[in-house]
């Protein structure tokens, strides 16, 4: 039986980014707005692979596009919070990755949010043609890899 996401703490997840609320974050009601979020995810997957990956946003001859996403809210988030991202891949395929995703604000053991993100690869000058991920991004993210028969 699976963990009810809103009771996964930090210890589920497997390496942490930190993302700092932006004052534009918050909305009417004085939190930080539901698809803020998803910026939050891309934020946090691309700062991973870019400092343990070595990916060139720029540069690099294969980008991962996001082609799914999806996120539960359980508590409240609201700037000038200071957050930290939890990571963790759920699934590691041949030309697609699956992160899930654990948003607490800084020094709190509680989840605020938890969703996934999937990064199918593609050619960066054709972004028809799906690709292998790099081998660079696969050793980054085999250490967030939570269950070794995810990884294809």
């Amino acid at each position: 039986m699976t963990k009810d996401p809103k009771n996964e703490t930090r210890a589920d997840y497997k390496a942490f980014v930190p993302v700092t609320t932006r004052w534009a974050d918050n909305d009417v009601f004085a939190h930080v707005n539901n698809v803020t979020y998803y910026s939050y995810f891309d934020t946090a997957v691309n700062q991973y692979l870019i400092e343990n990956g070595g990916f060139d946003i720029a540069r690099s001859p294969a980008i991962g596009v996001v082609v799914e996403t999806m996120c539960r809210f359980f508590r409240s988030v609201a700037f000038p919070d200071q957050l930290e991202v939890g990571l963790r891949v759920a699934r590691l395929g041949r030309s697609s990755i699956r992160y899930e995703i654990g948003v607490f604000k800084k020094g709190m053991a509680e989840i605020a949010a938890q969703g996934h993100f999937v990064h199918v690869y593609v050619k960066r000058e054709s972004t028809e043609v799906v690709v292998p991920v790099p081998d660079s991004i696969k050793r980054a993210v085999a250490p967030l890899v939570v269950d070794a028969a995810a990884a294809v």
